[in-house]
């Protein structure tokens, strides 16, 4: 009987040393820029209870939960009459009490209620772990993947939208990815709704025009249409979705079209107020008003920010915005807070595609000492261990090898530099150290080698 050819789930990595390295690479820059802000971090439990997820990601969200089966014999409370409906979406909260987070956002606002008493308002914190999402996988898109996101919780103030667009501008300068950051408040769009007469479909509506760049201007039409928007609400529409302007414009344009709605006035202003304090701190990243961005999550209720690679089609890779309600669910009132996640999958295959890792995060062992026997081996442990004191990367060849066998190690592992030590080495003192990067060698004594290292790496 042939064995099954061992696999993960689809949508799921193993990562290879290197990956790993270049995506700590990744969380230290981001995380070091939450810090330079003032923000703490904290933890999470992977698995939340379902009630506490449900019912906040919109109908699409809620799909995608990944829900686990109740221990033991997890089917006998069920009624016989619900077995025999199918309805899974039923059954499933019968079964499953507990489900794996979709996001930071929502287990960290029931943080919030449950720790309130032992926090300090506003709140600044940066949380660095990953969710699961039951969706396709495709390029960029996985089931299992880490978000790193940023919030502040217990203030109003429109300076901590400003706050985020800096850490946003700090983070990918750092990385080297040019990124357009979008900004739009979901006010504005409340607004349009209320505008067109359909203030009633505005999850339907926000969840559709959160389409557009994946399907284009007709499809969001027909999907409008099928949700019950009559044409001239959809034709109503129209210069939204295809508008072309500066941000002047647009905010003009804004004005005009929503005098007579307090919330989409409230929105703009916010918009306004938002865009005026960037151009105090001018940000070096390009940052437009995008009316079309809707940001599918049920529980924004302000600004909502998006960010997107110039130099790569890969989607949206950071993205957040501000909820006024999300404590409230959970019991905690006039908590209002706002935040952005960095999406580390997405932003490690920009970085892949675009070949912007700096070459040192790919070096594990700086030196490799060669093994040409048990007399040698012991000569060096003392090596070895001072190397490692004054921080030199460093490890001895396990076995007695041929010289070929113990360079190829080094060349195939990326080690720069080889110590040589034989029995002539021993007796003078004068050690042999090879750059496997020029081949050059040169003579050192073991006081010098870690100095030699360090100029030369």
């Amino acid at each position: 009987m042939a064995k099954e050819k061992p696999s993960i789930p689809k949508g799921t990595r193993d990562f290879l040393p290197i990956e790993i390295s270049r995506r700590n690479y990744i969380f230290n820059i981001i995380e070091n820029a939450y810090q330079l802000y003032g923000f703490k971090p904290i933890e999470t439990p992977a698995m939340e209870h379902l009630s506490t997820l449900m019912g906040k990601y919109g109908e699409e969200g809620d799909r995608l939960i990944f829900k686990i089966l109740n221990s033991g014999d997890y089917l006998s409370s069920v009624p016989d009459d619900l077995l025999q409906s199918k309805k899974s979406a039923k059954i499933a909260p019968k079964i499953c009490e507990k489900a794996l987070r979709y996001d930071l956002t929502v287990p960290f606002a029931r943080y919030v209620v449950q720790h309130q008493h032992n926090l300090s308002f506003p709140f600044r914190r940066y949380q660095i772990q990953p969710v699961w999402r039951a969706d396709r996988p495709q390029r960029g898109r996985y089931r299992e993947f880490f978000q790193c996101d940023g919030d502040i919780i217990g203030s109003n103030s429109m300076i901590n939208e400003l706050e985020l667009v800096n850490i946003i501008d700090d983070v990918f300068n750092k990385l080297g990815i040019n990124v357009t950051v979008k900004i739009n408040n979901r006010k504005i769009l409340a607004g349009i709704v209320d505008k067109i007469g359909h203030s009633d479909k505005f999850t339907e509506f926000t969840t559709i025009i959160d389409k557009l760049e994946k399907i284009g201007v007709d499809k969001v039409n027909e999907e409008l249409g099928q949700k019950g928007i009559e044409p001239e609400a959809v034709n109503a529409l129209q210069p939204i979705l295809h508008m072309d302007a500066v941000y002047t414009e647009k905010i003009e344009y804004l004005r005009t079209l929503l005098k007579e709605s307090e919330v989409g006035m409230e929105g703009v202003n916010e918009i306004v107020e938002v865009f005026d304090m960037l151009d105090e701190v001018q940000p070096s990243c390009e940052v437009e008003l995008d009316i079309t961005l809707a940001r599918g999550l049920n529980y924004y209720t302000g600004t909502i920010i998006e960010v997107k690679a110039k130099d790569l089609n890969i989607g949206s890779i950071c993205g957040g915005g501000r909820y006024d309600d999300l404590a409230s669910i959970f019991g905690m009132e006039d908590m209002s807070g706002v935040g952005i996640s960095f999406g580390a999958d997405r932003i490690y295959d920009v970085m892949k595609e675009k070949d912007l890792f700096p070459e040192k995060i790919e070096t594990f062992t700086q030196l490799l000492i060669v093994n040409f026997g048990q007399k040698e081996q012991k000569y060096c442990l003392s090596i070895a261990k001072e190397m490692r004191k004054q921080g030199i990367l460093c490890e001895i060849y396990p076995d007695q090898a041929k010289i070929k066998k113990q360079m190829q190690y080094a060349d195939k592992n990326n080690i720069p530099f080889v110590l040589i030590v034989g029995e002539k080495e021993m007796s003078t003192g004068d050690l042999t150290l090879k750059s496997m990067k020029t081949g050059e060698q040169v003579t050192v004594s073991k006081s010098d080698i870690a100095g030699y290292i360090s100029n030369n790496s």
